[in-house]
């Protein structure tokens, strides 16, 4: 049996005296990603009540001007001392008045950076510190770390290079040349900005090492390696030959800072290659972990590894929850830890104990050439799952005969009713969860005054194929699926709307404009400038159908520590019918309470609807959701999140939906609750995307006067 977690106190001390200590959490206070600074989305505020909500009508709206196809807005702002501050699509970031929405100010990190707009992902919120009168906003644009004066949006100059900080740069790695992007925001605590990044998905990627960042300074405080080093406390669980090619590891989901205590709780993803792991051999610490830090330091306290081995990208999607539960009469102070897989794990804060049991299951094994996956995995007894856990037939679309057919068609032959079955040579797998969870990004709320946990979850299956290298046709094909296979699938056919097809570029490109695109970005697609110039040009001559074929055995121009997988995935892609309808039967979108004394679940709705289906009369169904949900004081749950592009409250006690109200665009983000004036109000980011169409606006709810 795996040890389940992995315990030292050696070097670890409170800091009760320093001055980060605080008493009381502030439930009133917004000013953290997550709300208050326990990660929570909770408020104390009750002016908004079960018996008034219904009269909640939009009191400001801030238009940003800046949506394009397929952008997105992922933010969840913060508010303080009475600004409010967020980013917009193309990742400009604002203060707006909270109470009317005037702009105060607003930053173009792209003109500091150089001009046109390279791709930098999505931003899902900023970070506030202050000293006395020195106020400051950090953000992430891309690879770079900002730091603005929080007044008046003006770069800090002593910060870093001229107000910025290279995120590729100091990752005690011998490369620099990596895709890196800083899209949750990092957290503080004391001077510090503790920080993790979105990486490459393939075997390019960086290590996805944690840092900390002087906040005066901009200079790198310490570093965590989620991908240990020699000598250091899980080298032996990866293949020491290649461990130092191997990337990923990374937290790309955010953090949470227990500011008494001085620990940064860090949820992880998956290392690289996500799909085949051939080339890392054994469990992989720190991947797929929760890993508690000393804040100050950057010392390990404790770690929880979630999946061992993953090859299923079952990153931990969100910042966790700091909750204080009772259990048998007493009061634990825990750290509850969301997933992909429909799981809660929890944990004392402190200890790393679990504070109910994880059983270590044995799981179906590969059969994949060259691959070792983990002979078990930690299933927690408690809490209950937040979403089936299984697809198997009773679970595949039944609405209609025709859909159902379809469905059954797509599976012959396919892998399904295992939640732990891994990807295989020569079958399709239909992964459930799938690879948007689950629990995703949005995170739970938790109400400290019922120990209740609220959490949305998505219940879609994905279809995925493995295809072998020795497959490739070309050296083009190669670079290709190496670098875009993963998104665009190996026929280069996408997943419309949200992933283009990328056949018949030579119509609507030329060389130039196509590499432009590949070295610049667009929209959701990062860019490739990382590449080197000759993978480039045979990539772009393969796009363009200009590529030699056959016989075509010309070697890669790479770096030699360049490593290729034996297998490819073949594409990132639900299990869907030709009407674009989900492969599994209803509820596709779930929202549920679950009491964290006990660990079961309290009730469970669906959320969203899908308008045509409603008209054909079915019940609703759901909706893939992103984005999470807030709860207050005055009895309500918060969420939008849903593709039906609504927002809506629902009674925390029951699930019962209170009110509705429709957005300009989907708030795929997750809302901000805070009080201006005597008067409490509700604002989400309306940006759309998700095969949704873009929007730019940033709405706020209230009461009439």
């Amino acid at each position: 049996m795996k040890a389940l977690f992995n315990l030292t106190f050696a070097s670890f001390l409170f800091f009760s005296a320093c001055q980060n200590k605080i008493s009381e959490t502030d439930y009133t206070d917004w000013s953290h990603y997550g709300g208050p600074e326990d990660g929570s989305r909770y408020s104390s505020l009750a002016q908004i009540t079960r018996e008034n909500v219904a009269q909640l009508e939009v009191a400001w709206t801030y238009n940003t001007g800046d949506a394009t196809e397929r952008s997105q807005i992922q933010c969840q702002p913060i508010v303080v001392n009475g600004l409010l501050y967020g980013s917009t699509p193309s990742l400009d970031v604002f203060a707006i008045n909270a109470a009317t929405g005037d702009e105060v100010w607003r930053f173009d990190p792209f003109e500091v950076l150089g001009g046109e707009n390279s791709w930098a992902g999505t931003n899902r919120g900023v970070s506030y510190w202050e000293d006395g009168d020195d106020k400051r906003i950090l953000f992430g644009a891309g690879n770079w770390l900002m730091a603005v004066d929080a007044g008046n949006g003006e770069p800090i100059l002593s910060f870093g290079d001229q107000g910025k900080v290279d995120l590729r740069k100091e990752l005690d790695s011998d490369r620099e040349d990596f895709l890196i992007v800083a899209n949750a925001p990092g957290v503080v605590y004391g001077d510090l900005l503790i920080i993790g990044m979105r990486l490459s998905e393939g075997l390019d990627a960086a290590p996805g090492h944690i840092r900390a960042y002087n906040i005066r300074t901009g200079k790198r405080e310490w570093i965590f390696h989620t991908i240990p080093q020699e000598g250091e406390l899980g080298y032996d669980t990866w293949n020491p030959a290649t461990i130092k090619q191997i990337g990923g590891a990374n937290n790309w989901a955010g953090m949470t800072v227990d500011q008494k205590r001085g620990i940064v709780f860090v949820p992880t993803g998956s290392a690289t290659y996500d799909f085949w792991g051939g080339y890392r051999k054994g469990d992989n610490l720190y991947a797929n972990s929760l890993i508690a830090l000393n804040a100050q330091t950057g010392k390990r306290i404790w770690h929880f590894q979630g999946v061992h081995h993953d090859i299923w990208d079952r990153d931990f999607p969100a910042n966790p929850n700091l909750i204080r539960i009772q259990k048998e009469g007493k009061w634990i102070d825990a750290v509850a830890q969301i997933s992909k897989q429909g799981l809660t794990y929890v944990f004392d804060r402190e200890t790393g104990e679990p504070v109910w049991p994880i059983i270590e299951t044995e799981v179906t094994q590969s059969v994949m050439p060259g691959e070792h996956s983990s002979p078990t995995q930690p299933i927690p007894t408690f809490p209950e799952p937040f979403m089936n856990m299984v697809f198997g037939e009773k679970d595949i679309l039944n609405l209609k005969p025709e859909w159902e057919a379809d469905i059954r068609s797509q599976l012959e032959g396919a892998i399904y009713g295992d939640t732990w079955a891994p990807p295989h040579p020569e079958k399709s797998l239909v992964l459930f969860p799938g690879m948007d969870g689950g629990g995703e990004w949005g995170g739970a709320s938790f109400d400290p005054t019922t120990q209740t946990l609220y959490v949305n979850a998505n219940q879609i299956p994905w279809i995925i194929g493995m295809k072998p290298n020795a497959d490739f046709e070309s050296v083009g094909k190669s670079v290709y699926t190496n670098f875009c296979g993963n998104c665009h699938g190996l026929a280069r056919k996408g997943n419309p709307p949200a992933i283009p097809s990328l056949l018949g570029l030579k119509e609507r490109y030329s060389y130039d404009s196509l590499d432009h695109l590949l070295r610049k970005g667009r929209g959701a697609m990062p860019a490739f400038d990382h590449i080197s110039s000759e993978n480039r040009k045979v990539l772009l001559e393969y796009l363009l159908d200009k590529a030699p074929k056959g016989d075509d055995k010309q070697e890669m121009e790479s770096d030699s520590s360049q490593l290729f997988p034996r297998y490819y995935m073949d594409g990132y892609k639900k299990l869907v019918t030709k009407e674009g309808l989900y492969g599994s039967s209803p509820p596709w979108g779930l929202l549920t309470a679950i009491n964290m004394n006990t660990g079961k679940k309290k009730w469970q709705v669906t959320l969203g609807e899908i308008d045509s289906l409603s008209a054909q009369g079915f019940d609703p169904t759901g909706t893939e959701n992103y984005g999470g949900p807030v709860v207050t004081a005055g009895g309500i749950l918060f969420i939008a999140a849903t593709k039906d592009e609504k927002i809506r409250a629902f009674d925390k006690d029951t699930g019962e939906i209170l009110w509705e109200a429709k957005l300009p665009a989907s708030g795929h983000a997750t809302p901000a609750v805070y009080e201006m004036n005597g008067k409490q109000y509700l604002v989400i980011a309306c940006g759309g995307g998700k095969g949704t169409k873009s929007g730019d606006a940033y709405v706020a709810f209230a009461l009439p006067e």
